[in-house]
């Protein structure tokens, strides 16, 4: 059997796969089995932070590889101690705690804060308020957390403790926190999953300022927003707020399976020894990858992920058969008058990868793209849309 047979033949049929086989990349550029060139603007959804194969990336990969692939979080390690550091550094935060993925960043998030509130005011303040039409991951409990119904069925009974406020809506917010014992808030400032639909500026300050007052936990869920993907090392530095958690994934260890959850100073102290663990978490490899990540998230970089972002708006903004825009940096919704997924097959066929997220084409490319291809992707998606 060739590798499709293979696939529909043992793997469990979770995926709607394209009917694209890639065997190989570098860079911005990935080859299927009979060789031909596609520029890829997925990322592998926001997760290759520089693209496939990266020269220093594989180079810090492949020397942990060679030195100390894993050792339990009994030990002590280099890599995720250092990890750990720059990114309280870099992101002002003061405790970092390793899973393996976004839903396990958020399923952390999730336990402390219901252990602050239990800690300080009794188990039955646990409820955490999230947004309609959010995505927080496929867990039982992150689905629970998950604001869309269509997620909430087939695996009951669901975890409780979960309501859902209308996003952008304040009076929403305030109805549910007099409805329930609330212990947090926890939003994306980007929903990507949803449709690639950013909150509003005055919404999340006014979020900000209910929980400061009411001594109740802000938690973002930075999984496919964070790590430079909106041209700050995370989305809520675009908005001149101060989280008391974080939770992030995908592109922190650029192309390795890694999570994370910060810890403001107010949370730093909730959990501790024995409260939550992980096999895997911080994996010495897949720190070393964050590492040569997270080093190279400089405001230079920065800078260019926020002028390719509005060359994508600026070219794309008015030609024919594109309705809207929206997004932040290189995490852009493209709002088509033919379906997003016709749009995408065309660009398929003429060499071009990008996503969807609802009824938009999803745009998630390196950060590190080089403009000519970015250029070349941006036309072919004008022609695709017409």
């Amino acid at each position: 059997m060739d590798i499709k047979q293979l696939d529909s033949t043992y793997i469990a049929n979770t995926y709607a796969r394209f009917d694209l086989y890639l065997v190989r990349g570098k860079g911005s550029l990935v080859y299927d089995e009979s060789g031909t060139e596609y520029i890829d603007l997925g990322g592998g959804i926001a997760v290759n932070t520089f693209g496939f194969c990266d020269e220093e990336w594989t180079a810090a990969v492949t020397g942990q590889l060679n030195t100390l692939q894993h050792a339990s979080n009994l030990y002590y390690t280099a890599p995720q101690a250092q990890l750990a550091a720059l990114l309280c550094e870099k992101s002002g935060m003061k405790k970092v705690f390793f899973g393996n993925s976004g839903a396990e960043a958020n399923e952390c998030a999730i336990k402390a804060a219901r252990k602050y509130s239990s800690d300080k005011y009794g188990e039955r303040r646990s409820t955490i308020i999230t947004l309609k039409n959010s995505f927080h991951g496929r867990t039982v409990t992150t689905l629970s957390a998950t604001g869309q119904d269509v997620f909430h069925k087939d695996f009951c009974p669901f975890t409780e403790g979960f309501v859902y406020a209308q996003a952008n809506d304040i009076d929403s917010v305030k109805a549910l926190l007099c409805e329930n014992k609330v212990c947090a808030v926890m939003m994306e400032l980007i929903q990507g999953e949803g449709g690639v639909l950013v909150l509003d500026r005055s919404f999340v300050a006014e979020v900000q300022k209910l929980c400061d007052d009411n001594d109740i936990l802000l938690i973002i869920d930075e999984v496919q927003t964070g790590n430079g993907r909106t041209g700050e090392l995370y989305c809520y530095m675009n908005y001149g707020i101060h989280p008391d958690i974080v939770s992030t994934a995908k592109g922190l260890a650029g192309g390795l399976p890694l999570g994370a959850t910060m810890f403001s100073e107010r949370v730093q102290a909730v959990l501790g020894a024995g409260s939550h663990g992980s096999t895997f978490g911080g994996n010495p490899v897949c720190a070393a990858g964050a590492l040569s990540v997270l080093k190279r998230l400089d405001d230079t970089l920065m800078c260019e992920v926020r002028e390719k972002s509005e060359y994508i708006i600026s070219a794309l903004s008015g030609a024919k058969g594109i309705k809207s825009i929206s997004g932040i940096g290189l995490m852009l919704g493209i709002e088509t008058e033919k379906p997003a997924k016709e749009v995408v097959l065309e660009c398929i066929r003429n060499g071009i990868i990008p996503l969807t997220a609802k009824n938009k084409v999803r745009l998630l490319p390196a950060l590190n793209i080089p403009m000519p291809l970015l250029e070349k992707a941006v036309e072919t998606i004008k022609k695709a849309a017409e």
